[in-house]
């Protein structure tokens, strides 16, 4: 669900700046085993099985970002990947906003399943 730029660009604002609280969700195996499944429905085409940029579906010409490793291009506390996602990477960068698309848990839960994902 997030997307990266060919070339890096500068990172996302702080949490404060962005206006956005801390993840509300605690991190449980509920709450990853939900953010698995909306991963797998919405983000897996793109970023890959293993959130690792690889999906096949992703546009032309752009690559998706690597979700789990250490070098976040847009933010890396859960407020900004939760901006990223919400609001999307406009205009080249082809990163579809998903406001509207998916509730707000269920994108606090997609956090949570790729900080354990990225742990294991």
């Amino acid at each position: 669900m997030l997307a990266s730029a060919s070339a890096p660009i500068a990172a996302a604002e702080s949490s404060a700046e962005v206006g956005i609280q801390d993840n509300p969700i605690a991190t449980s195996e509920e709450s990853v085993a939900a953010g698995r499944t909306i991963y797998g429905r919405f983000c897996r085409s793109c970023h890959g099985q293993r959130a690792d940029g690889r999906g096949m579906a992703a546009p032309p010409g752009s690559r998706p970002a690597n979700l789990i490793d250490a070098e976040w291009d847009y933010g890396s506390s859960d407020a900004e990947i939760f901006k990223v996602i919400k609001e999307g990477i406009a205009p080249k960068y082809d990163m579809d906003a998903w406001e509207g698309r998916v509730s707000d848990d269920d994108m606090w839960n997609v956090i949570n399943y790729l900080r354990d994902l990225a742990a294991n």
